[in-house]
């Protein structure tokens, strides 16, 4: 089985999210094992501020996943691993630990995954099993990021949506991972930072990510993306992916149907990069995915401060659902395939 190869490898290269801190430069997973607690990234305080959290038990993992201080959709599923591990470690009840931990987000896939991953191999270490979940993340991020790299050619001008770096998915990043590799591998390029309302995923995270690697960016407002791509500014649209149905359709951060739609629209290649971990093929489309929706103060507030009326109410759907149609394809870590080659994948899945 894939699963087995993807999740059982060793990865033995030094992490590859580059980190500049008062100390100087760093290369850093964004959560690792470090003793008996977790390590992570608070994603919550970047890019004014980089700090990292210690998390103990699995319900402060948990929390961190629901309250977002870890995010992204293979992020979770490895805080999820290791939330299992904690509970593990500490002789408490998986299944409970399993019950507590699933109820946090609703829509990524990977977080489902890699519980369910932990429980069936709960007669083993745990530790060592999140530790291999997570080192497999990295491994298939790696190779989304050398398959999608040959996208990217001199001079492409690319368009990004909310956060699908390093930070979202342990280390590389999944969107982000052909534009890292196609950076070192000397290609210029220039690309579209989506604000991503209403957390600011993409004006905090991604252009923090990119700064850090050197790559040529700028941040624009989320309503902009049409305007560059009515005027052929936009070469391609690289997205990531919190769960994707058998049949292609997929749901990402609020706004990538609309990104996707115009892309359509304006004849501009639409990809999706993500791990097979990603895929929910017991999803015939994309109407049996479950919205997670948000508090509304995500939506009246922007940095602690009301910009609505008193009085107004707000509604805040985290994700929406692209149709498998405005897709030119998926980068996952076995190739790029197309929505209608899926077959090929879940056979040799």
């Amino acid at each position: 089985m894939v699963h087995r190869f993807m999740y059982g490898c060793g990865y033995t290269e030094p992490t590859n999210m580059r980190v500049r801190t008062k100390a100087g430069r760093e290369d850093l997973r964004a959560i690792w094992m470090d003793g008996d607690s977790v390590t992570a990234i608070d994603q919550r305080a970047l890019p004014q501020k980089f700090k990292t959290i210690g998390i103990r038990t699995y319900p402060e993992m948990a929390e961190a996943i629901s309250n977002m201080t870890v995010r992204g959709a293979p992020t979770i599923g490895a805080a999820a691993a290791y939330g299992m591990a904690l509970a593990w470690k500490a002789g408490e009840d998986l299944d409970e630990a399993a019950k507590v931990i699933k109820a946090t987000r609703p829509t990524a896939h990977d977080l489902f995954y890699a519980v369910d991953l932990m429980l069936s191999r709960r007669k083993g270490d745990l530790v060592k099993a999140a530790e291999a979940y997570a080192d497999g993340v990295v491994t298939m991020c790696k190779s989304i990021g050398e398959h999608g790299s040959t996208l990217i050619e001199d001079g492409s001008r690319v368009l990004t949506h909310c956060n699908a770096g390093a930070l979202a998915t342990v280390d590389f990043g999944t969107a982000l991972a052909p534009m890292r590799v196609a950076h070192r591998a000397g290609k210029k390029f220039f690309v579209y930072v989506d604000e991503t309302r209403p957390r600011l995923q993409g004006a905090k995270l991604t252009a923090w990510e990119l700064l850090n690697e050197g790559i040529d960016h700028a941040i624009i407002a989320d309503n902009a993306a049409g305007h560059y791509m009515s005027r052929g500014q936009v070469d391609l649209v690289i997205v990531g992916a919190d769960r994707i149905a058998s049949n292609g359709d997929f749901a990402n951060k609020i706004g990538t149907y609309e990104k996707a739609v115009l892309a359509k629209e304006s004849g501009v290649p639409f990809y999706v990069a993500a791990p097979v971990s990603t895929f929910d093929f017991s999803l015939a489309s994309g109407s049996g995915i479950i919205i997670e929706e948000r508090s509304q103060d995500e939506v009246l507030f922007v940095g602690g401060r009301r910009i609505s009326p008193e009085g107004s109410r707000a509604m805040n759907p985290a994700f929406d659902v692209t149709p498998a149609r405005c897709v030119s394809g998926f980068i996952t870590e076995m190739g790029v395939f197309r929505p209608g080659d899926f077959s090929a994948l879940v056979r040799r899945h």
